[in-house]
């Protein structure tokens, strides 16, 4: 084919994702679209990937993709007219701890608000789906009917040829070779000529770091993944499997032994054992393992020595795998991000360029994914809200050591659980506070946020601070005597937490206040004050929520949270006047939270400042001597101050605070504190899946102002009619265990709702969780039940107010 001069958008990588891409785009009416491969499709980790098709997620996001995959691809074949090998044959997780049977019971909770029926089973009820299996071992495990796996180069034919039938273009061995930029256009290099379009895509698979680096000229940066080998083989056919499924009329469900970190699937007659082994390797970072320029078709030599205890361990799962050799190894390369969730949405810093690559199960999420990045190119948002796969979630800490380390640990930790109070080890210290090392003295113990670390809690000598201490889903553990002492010297005297990583902007020039009340819902503070602001998308959902501080007439500092600052810093510069002055100052400055009752008399002893000034002032003033700017607000609901400072003066500072009598406290102590205001937390209670008015924050909108902000008409629209859920707090009956995100509120045996975070609020001595719910069940008194982990808790719907201080007469005293 001929290679046309222009295009609407350009994708770079033939594989699934990048074709889904194409068809999720044609399908959408952007024809005008190309597609280039420098080999043929499926030649990167497509063509060698096992084909494994699960539902089952801990993430919300991830599972939304994964279900919208499978349904896809149900009636891809008839739609498109493409022959398909797709077996739905369903599959078995095992689980060998209560705590595996927890997170299983609450993915199955998570599966059934998402129309999905996974079903919790006990080791007889596994054995009657997969008879070959020893089960004398087990807890029990999880039934998901939807799993299945499927021929990969068909799936990306069957999407090629939708695509193609609607108008896309595929250009097939066709490297791309380099981008530039021209009139606001970007021009695709190619060894056949160029292309002009407006969206490029970089869809490049393990070669998307390549890729990546021809945008870092245009304000991109290195992208943030690793290249790991991953085996799986087939043994010979086995004939009593063959018996059984002629039997049966239908495969073996696939296994998957979790625990022991590997996957089981029938592949004809013969089994496919594919293991996440723990002494995993990733290629392709050294000078004697340099990246190929083509590594199109092919494979790693095999390294069976590597999975010696996966293959004896699964033989003894299911004694039939020993009974045949080995027929074929497979050993291919596939990209990981360092949390081991792909990259999907806008390249950070790049105009109209986009991400959707490290793909660990790229067949699964393949459907999903091509969705997901239609809707970004197409509408600007996406109808779920994705931020666990935006690539904005990594920042300037990923260099090649951190994103090799966290890749190995993510791989040899595939299955692995993700408890509240766990913090992965890997590549730790990133960007330390300037007291770091004092706040590991007083027993802190870390927690990784933008890659700053960040005390969670503060041990006492005893306590166990050992990794195994914190794999567990209840709030019991060491840290729960400790996070109550630290919310309670926050409640009867002065807490202080160190809190590095705040994202900070400054934000300047002629025009600076009108241009920030064209983007925000609400008003502006006055000068010399400070509020919060929230940015709606077209939808009137929370795109994001910062605090301005106000300096100026058209002078303010934006603060908002550590992992937001990427995301944040584009929401304020995309459309940026050329008059206006945007800088990042996250690493300019660091902050100390004091607050509690006593905060106003040590302040008094080591401040410099005008300590009357009210609620949501600001002021620059002298802490130990060293300047310092004073914010009068607390995330944590009590009388208090941000102090703003250097990170030459900070060490100054926090020993004054200190010497003064202050007693350290940690995120987990935050959170805590937070919820019983309910004060909402971004990503969480904040999110794109919902709008201002259902998130309650109707006091933030201002309808009657002349600007047209984001998402106003629809926001004025659903003020009218009311909107169909409503923010809610709850006080729990709870276990052992506080709500998880995503935990199902149910009222008459119906699902109504879901809660977006959970926590043991101290001062008020409950559980407490923040949810939303059907709208004309948001009224105070209502009877709910809160599912946690499986089983179902009498909730009570609150007040619309604060749990703590509802009049906030503590906060403002």
């Amino acid at each position: 084919m001929s290679l046309p001069d222009t295009a609407r958008v350009v994708i770079i990588g033939g594989g699934v994702v990048g074709v889904s891409t194409l068809y999720h785009l044609a399908l959408a009416g952007w024809t005008d679209c190309v597609l280039l491969e420098k080999n043929e499709l499926t030649a990167g980790s497509t063509w060698h990937a096992a084909g494994n098709c699960p539902s089952f997620s801990g993430s919300w996001a991830v599972m939304n993709m994964q279900r919208y995959s499978l349904a896809l691809y149900r009636g891809l074949a008839e739609k498109v007219d493409y022959p398909m090998n797709y077996n739905v044959t369903g599959s078995v997780r095992l689980a060998h701890s209560a705590e595996r049977m927890r997170e299983f019971e609450r993915v199955a909770g998570m599966g059934r608000h998402q129309g999905m029926d996974l079903k919790i089973c006990t080791p007889s009820e596994l054995q009657e789906y997969h008879p070959f299996m020893e089960t004398h071992d087990l807890a029990g495990g999880l039934w998901d009917p939807m799993d299945g796996d499927m021929d990969p180069s068909q799936l990306t034919q069957a999407l090629a040829k939708g695509a193609r039938a609607l108008g896309a273009e595929i250009a097939r061995f066709t490297p791309a070779t380099g981008v530039s930029r021209d009139n606001g256009e970007w021009v695709v290099h190619t060894e056949k000529g160029d292309i002009r379009c407006d969206v490029v895509v970089n869809a490049a698979g393990y070669y998307a770091p390549r890729v990546g680096d021809w945008f870092v000229p245009f304000g991109g940066r290195p992208v943030p993944a690793t290249v790991m080998s991953h085996q799986y083989f087939l043994t010979e056919a086995i004939p009593e499997i063959e018996a059984w499924t002629k039997a049966q009329g239908h495969k073996l469900p696939i296994l998957r032994d979790v625990d022991s970190s590997y996957y089981l699937r029938q592949d004809v007659s013969a089994l496919n054992l594919g293991p996440y082994e723990r002494n995993c390797k990733a290629h392709w970072l050294t000078d004697d393992d340099p990246m190929p320029d083509d590594f199109s078709f092919q494979l790693y030599p095999d390294d069976l020595d590597r999975l010696e205890w996966y293959i004896e361990d699964a033989m003894a799962r299911v004694p039939l795998l020993g009974s045949q050799g080995v027929a074929r190894n497979i050993n291919g390369p596939i990209p990981y991000a360092p949390d081991g969730h792909p990259m999907i949405g806008p390249m950070p810093g790049v105009p109209n360029a986009f991400e959707a690559h490290s793909f660990t199960f790229g067949i699964a999420q393949g459907g999903g994914a091509g969705k997901v990045m239609a809707e970004w190119i197409t509408e600007g948002q996406t109808e779920w809200d994705m931020w666990a796969c935006d690539p904005r979630r990594f920042t300037d800490y990923t260099d090649p050591a951190f994103c090799r380390d966290k890749a190995m640990e993510v791989y040899g930790h595939e299955y692995a659980m993700h408890f509240p109070h766990h913090a992965w080890p890997a590549a730790r210290d990133r960007k330390l506070s300037p007291v770091h090392d004092r706040i590991v003295t007083l027993g802190g113990q870390m927690g990784s946020y933008n890659g700053w670390e960040r005390a969670n809690w503060f041990a006492k000598d005893g306590d166990d601070t050992s990794e195994s201490a914190t794999q567990t889903w209840t709030r019991k553990g060491p840290w729960q005597q400790r996070i109550k002492e630290e919310c309670e010297a926050v409640r009867d005297g002065v807490g202080v937490l160190d809190l590095p990583g705040f994202s900070r902007f400054e934000l300047s020039g002629p025009g600076a206040a009108e241009y920030l009340r064209g983007k925000i819902a609400g008003a502006l503070p006055k000068i010399g004050r400070m509020g919060l602001a929230y940015f709606p998308n077209d939808r009137g959902r929370v795109l994001t929520e910062m605090s301005v501080l106000r300096h100026g007439e058209d002078q303010f500092t934006l603060i908002t949270a550590a992992s937001a600052q990427w995301h944040d810093f584009d929401v304020l510069n995309r459309d940026l006047p050329d008059a206006l002055m945007l800088e990042d100052c996250t690493r300019d400055v660091t902050t100390l939270i004091v607050c509690g009752p006593a905060s106003r008399d040590l302040f008094d002893q080591i401040a410099e400042a005008d300590l009357t000034l009210g609620w949501l002032t600001h002021q620059q003033a002298k802490v130990a001597g060293r300047s310092a700017m004073l914010v009068r607000a607390s995330f944590a609901g009590e009388l208090g101050w941000e102090v703003h400072a250097s990170f030459e003066d900070m060490p100054a500072i926090f020993e004054a605070v200190m010497s003064a009598g202050a007693t350290p406290f940690g995120m987990f102590a935050l959170n805590a504190l937070r919820i019983e205001k309910g004060y909402r937390a971004w990503k969480g209670d904040l999110s794109t899946d919902y709008t201002l008015v259902e998130a309650g924050l109707e006091r933030f909108i201002k309808f009657d102002k002349r600007q047209d902000f984001p998402g106003k008409a629809a926001l004025e629209a659903e003020a009218q009619t009311g909107p169909s859920k409503r923010f809610v707090t709850l006080i729990v009956d709870a276990g052992d265990c506080d709500a998880p995100y995503m935990s199902n509120i149910w009222h008459e045996d119906q699902i109504v709702g879901e809660t977006t975070s959970g926590e043991w609020g101290y001062r008020v001595g409950a559980s407490i969780a923040l949810g939303m719910v059907q709208a004309d069940l948001a009224v105070p008194g209502i009877a709910l039940e809160v599912e946690i982990f499986g089983t179902r808790y009498n909730a009570t719907v609150q007040p619309h107010q604060p749990l703590w201080d509802p009049e906030n007469t503590r906060l403002k005293a």
